[in-house]
């Protein structure tokens, strides 16, 4: 049930990633005062609470802190909720609207438990205070409209995304002519495929209109197809397979990339600059496509090797 010790053993262990410094930190002035987070989460002893405090109090120079939380739930076998924020020197409140009300800017977190992001969202998204919900943005496409709608109707920036979509590898990609993706990675389908889809949909777009499951139990795989026929694959082969992908374009040419970059310290900046502007980067139609893929590649698995049209 409890499953971001894999995030911990996959993307710190294999490519350790660190907040720099240099270059980041940004001279915002000292007389702005301190713009306080705060943490909304299913239980609050998981790795991307205990990373983002440290990572976000120092890209922003000091001029954001998480100053608030909240934990629907204690886990066995964790920290309770008041034990996490003694540690982290946070102070923990009763309820999501006292965090809303007392908080600048919002995290809903749970980013293996996706199934509670729209009941842990709704008074965020009701605030009109820039809000970011963790990756996997919802389990499924209706509910992704559905947070989408809520955050409009109430005047509430918002995006989702995963870390992954900013590893400097893809950055510099000439995305037009793209033909086929071959996406490599670790972890389990629930909870690891956004890292491969989410990619994927920055590169090619969201014209994605059937998949087709074509994994094992232990490796699952997706075919993703396009309407003018392009595709992608992606495949999730184990704890010990770094995030590669393989690009053929129309013209021949091809490209192999290995992900090493600091993908969380640029993930962090993004981050960062949300919250300042209220201007999300992230499309709202991606992350809609997104979680259709993702919705349509689960049912697909229990038919393998047969096209699901997506909705």
């Amino acid at each position: 049930m409890v499953r971001c010790e894999q995030e911990v053993s996959l993307l710190q262990a294999q490519y350790s990633p660190a907040v720099h410094a240099v270059g980041v930190l940004y001279l915002r002035g000292s007389e702005r005062a301190m713009k306080k987070i705060g943490f909304i989460d299913y239980f609050l002893d998981e790795w991307h609470a205990e990373k983002y405090p440290a990572w976000l109090e120092k890209t922003s120079g000091g001029e954001m802190k998480v100053a608030y939380a909240y934990g629907m739930a204690n886990m066995a076998g964790k920290l309770t909720n008041s034990e996490w924020c003694e540690k982290k020197e946070i102070k923990l409140l009763d309820s999501i609207e006292a965090v809303v009300d007392q908080s600048d800017y919002l995290v809903v977190l749970s980013p293996d438990h996706s199934e509670y992001h729209e009941e842990l969202s709704q008074l965020p998204l009701r605030s009109g205070k820039p809000t970011f919900i963790d990756k996997t943005f919802a389990p499924d496409r209706a509910g992704a409209i559905r947070m989408f709608e809520l955050a409009d109707k109430h005047g509430t920036p918002m995006y989702s995304t995963s870390a992954l979509r900013f590893a400097a590898e893809y950055s510099g990609l000439v995305k037009q002519g793209i033909e086929s993706i071959c996406s490599l990675g670790p972890g389990e389908f629930g909870n690891y495929s956004i890292h491969q889809v989410e990619p994927i949909v920055s590169l090619m777009g969201t014209d994605v209109i059937r998949v087709m499951w074509t994994g094992t139990a232990n490796t699952p795989a997706l075919l993703i197809g396009y309407a003018d026929g392009r595709q992608a694959t992606i495949n999730l082969y184990g704890l010990e397979c770094p995030f590669n992908m393989a690009l053929s374009y129309e013209t021949g040419q091809s490209k192999f990339l290995k992900i090493e970059s600091d993908f969380f310290g640029a993930f962090i900046e993004n981050l960062i600059g949300f919250f300042e502007s209220g201007k999300p980067l992230v499309p709202q139609a991606e992350t809609i496509a997104i979680a259709t893929i993702l919705e349509a590649g689960m049912k697909a698995a229990k038919t393998p090797y047969q096209w699901l049209a997506l909705p």
